[in-house]
């Protein structure tokens, strides 16, 4: 059995890190390159670092803080955020970074992705959806950067990305995030079933027993999280943390 992939998420703004609830009220946690010096020290599998501005307010990407996070970090990096063209992704890529995430351009042009699925290998490209219910309790899909909802079903919408080769996908339910509510197993059990690309999970994480539980009732290949690793106690007070090498071997078992 493969080891679990367990993911942080870094959530970047103005040059610093932030982490927000349910997509909004951002709160100051750290600087990026003292977060990563620390998960280097505890093994992490990964990091998830997105800019969280760079596509709201159309800002050119920072590749300048990329390269040092990215010369800094010891671990697998993906990158997210701003991201619409060919050259940022390869730029991006240049500097270190081993998959690019990309949200909002996916939306917009499905040829977009079909030229970035020609121009890198699919495995280097992750596609990002948001999603949240709507008055009706139906899920639907959201634009970050257009601060609106689209109305489109999330699974149709996620066949089409299967379909146009994106090597991955990052499922993240808004009502979830920074809540530490726990996974959205409902939405997660739906999408993990519907496709055959790996499915990264994100939003509401508040332990370890939420990740495996995710992996024991679902088909994610990989879990992620912000709040738990960031945040302690019920006053969430900035902690850096991360699983062992050995509670991550466990969680699998």
């Amino acid at each position: 059995m493969n080891r679990a992939r367990v993911i942080p998420i870094l959530l970047l703004q103005n040059s610093g890190l932030y982490k927000t609830v349910r997509f909004k009220d951002p709160k100051y946690v750290g600087d990026p390159l003292n977060a990563l010096k620390i998960f280097n020290e505890k093994q992490c599998d990964e990091i998830i670092l997105l800019d969280i501005n760079s596509s709201k307010q159309n800002k050119e990407i920072n590749y300048n803080l990329i390269q040092e996070i990215a010369t800094e970090c010891f671990m697998p990096l993906s990158y997210g955020g701003g991201i619409n063209s060919l050259n940022q992704i390869e730029k991006v890529l240049k500097l270190g970074v081993e998959k690019v995430i990309i949200n909002s351009a996916f939306i917009h042009s499905s040829d977009f992705l079909k030229e970035a699925v020609r121009e890198f290998a699919t495995s280097t490209l992750v596609a990002s959806v948001d999603v949240k219910k709507n008055i009706w309790g139906k899920y639907i899909l959201h634009s970050h950067a257009d601060k609106k909802i689209i109305f489109s079903d999330p699974i149709d919408y996620i066949k089409k990305l299967e379909e146009n080769g994106v090597g991955e996908i990052m499922i993240n339910n808004i009502d979830r995030d920074g809540t530490m509510l726990g996974y959205d197993m409902e939405l997660i059990k739906k999408i993990s079933s519907s496709i055959k690309i790996p499915l990264i999970a994100a939003g509401g994480c508040k332990d370890l027993n939420d990740i495996k539980n995710l992996y024991n009732n679902t088909n994610v290949s990989a879990t992620a999280a912000g709040s738990f690793f960031v945040f302690h106690g019920k006053h969430r007070a900035v902690l850096i943390s991360y699983p062992s090498p050995e509670e991550i071997n466990l969680i699998k078992k």
